[in-house]
């Protein structure tokens, strides 16, 4: 019997599996100082990160929200960022817990990951605002390739610093770079302005020992081929409104994925078991064909306890059964 990180390491390698689920269940994440820092309380009251931008964490919500206006934005004239953009140290942070958490973990069973938050499309529009960063990478070009420079070195720092504090296996990097409808950039801006830095940061994760799996719960398929030519190694958070048959014909198998399960669709109150299940079993019998995918709900459960439980319980069941019912032929 496989343990959860070779059971993984036989999707992402297209290698016959003992079940297909979710990879981040083969992962334990590092609670790690730099991500912390940025942590406010859960009671929906504003509180700022080490970049100086406004957030607020209701109690309902599932992570914190960026709160940018006029008046509290970092950034607030994109020709004039250096004079207003502060980044926030690197070194010089308590790392105790982490290396605790990292410590405990037996690596033949389970990968160490942590979480590298606020990539470079999501830091620049918690600087200035949506509107005002949509503008800016239309208008001022020049001026963003320059400001997301500086935010693209630190996050290499980042990487390495906490690759020489815990030695994490994975890193779960999030940078949404669309909604469920579309990219917030229109393709060529952003092959132009984000994909050469993002490129580096995977480059220095590779450089590192690391995994480098992408969150972007959104529509990426304008710029599959792109990442796969990044080196990302998991794109997590492939929701549904994707073409996934599809990427994964025109990524000829160098995009393994983790998602394709309706999340939204099954966590509503009216909805009877038989239609959870059902849900689960549509995207493994769809997407586990090509390969290379990791059944999941992109944003990682059903927020409603029941819905979830359900869900969960025929993702283990089905998983299971699928793999034991399609081996993987080796040519």
């Amino acid at each position: 019997m496989m343990t959860k990180r070779e059971n993984a390491m036989a999707i992402l390698r297209g290698e016959q599996p003992d079940f297909y689920g979710d990879f981040m269940d083969a992962m334990v994440l590092c609670p790690d100082p730099i991500l912390l820092r940025d942590m406010g309380p859960h009671d929906g009251s504003e509180y700022k990160d080490a970049w100086g931008t406004v957030y607020t964490f209701p109690p309902d919500a599932p992570g914190p929200h960026p709160h940018v206006t006029d008046e509290n934005a970092v950034i607030k004239d994109i020709e004039h960022w250096e004079r207003d953009l502060k980044v926030p140290p690197v070194k010089g942070l308590d790392w105790t817990e982490a290396k605790k958490v990292a410590d405990s973990v037996n690596r033949d069973e389970m990968f160490v990951g942590f979480l590298c938050g606020g990539g470079l499309f999501e830091r620049s529009h918690h600087l200035m605002g949506m509107i005002n960063a949509f503008y800016a990478y239309m208008d001022y070009p020049e001026e963003m390739k320059a400001m997301l420079r500086v935010i693209a070195d630190y996050k290499i720092e980042c990487l390495q610093e906490t690759a020489r504090q815990i030695h994490p296996d994975v890193v779960f990097f999030h940078d949404d770079w669309g909604s469920k409808q579309n990219l917030f950039l229109p393709p060529d801006v952003w092959r132009d302005i984000i994909k050469p830095l993002h490129k580096e940061i995977v480059d220095v994760a590779h450089d590192c020992g690391m995994i480098f799996m992408h969150h972007a719960d959104c529509i990426c398929q304008p710029v599959v081929e792109d990442m796969v030519e990044m080196g990302i190694d998991i794109w997590q958070g492939t929701i549904a409104q994707n073409d996934i048959v599809e990427i994964q014909r025109i990524t000829k198998g160098q995009l393994p994925m983790c998602g394709g399960i309706d999340g939204p669709k099954i966590d509503i109150a009216n909805i009877t078991e038989e239609e959870i299940r059902a849900e689960v079993r549509r995207a493994i019998d769809t997407y586990c064909p090509g390969g290379k995918f990791f059944p999941s709900i992109p944003n990682g459960i059903c927020f409603r306890e029941w819905n979830n439980s359900i869900c969960m319980d025929e993702l283990a069941k089905y998983g299971r059964q699928y793999a034991q019912e399609h081996p993987i032929v080796k040519k």
